[in-house]
């Protein structure tokens, strides 16, 4: 797991702060605490990525009004929202505006552990899946333009032939780009190279 993304808890009862600090410090977590969203939005410019769990209901700002906000900003992050019973439609509503899960109180410490390690892992999945997309538009900014050409047509499906015909060249010089495609690209098959596409073309 990897514990190097900090959290970010943001609650406005002292007593549930210091809990949960010192249980995920605990489990080897780095944890920053907020009394309210207020704070959380004066420093939230200079904290950079981490996983946010978030209080619905507090003086002030509510944990849904901070979510808008950070929304607003272009600042989304993983959020995890605490809530009571009566909070709940609230936190479906979070979920739908991109929270990524939420706790009805009372729960356990297992219980949050639980959902940040799942946050976690589908954060390391975009993250990965972010690098993984850029390595492709590199590569494909490599190509040159008549190779971009070549390749946009193979992907739609084109047989050599036709490619030569709509570019004028010969079915063998097709052939070649079609090769140097698939060579610079790291396509191991043509369905590989189209799902690349879908990133580039």
């Amino acid at each position: 797991m990897n514990t190097n993304l900090p959290i970010f808890l943001v609650d406005d009862d002292a007593a549930v702060r210091d809990a949960l600090c010192l249980y995920l410090e605990g489990m080897g977590f780095v944890v920053r605490t907020f009394a309210s969203a207020e704070a959380f939005l004066g420093e939230v410019d200079a904290i950079g990525r981490g996983v946010l769990v978030l209080d619905q209901r507090m003086t002030g700002m509510s944990g849904l009004e901070l979510q808008s906000e950070l929304k607003v900003r272009g600042m989304e992050m993983p959020t995890i929202f605490i809530t009571g019973h009566g909070d709940v439609p609230m936190s479906v509503r979070a979920m739908k505006e991109g929270a990524t899960d939420f706790l009805e109180k009372p729960f356990r410490n297992s219980d949050l552990l639980t959902s940040i390690e799942q946050v976690l892992a589908q954060d390391a999945a975009k993250v990965e899946d972010y690098r993984h997309h850029a390595e492709v538009r590199e590569k494909y900014d490599r190509l040159t333009p008549r190779e971009k050409e070549v390749m946009g047509h193979i992907v739609q499906g084109l047989p050599n032939k036709s490619v030569a015909q709509l570019l004028g060249v010969s079915m063998r010089t097709v052939e070649a780009h079609r090769g140097r495609v698939m060579e610079k690209m790291g396509a191991p098959s043509l369905p590989d190279l189209v799902r690349m596409a879908a990133f580039c073309v």
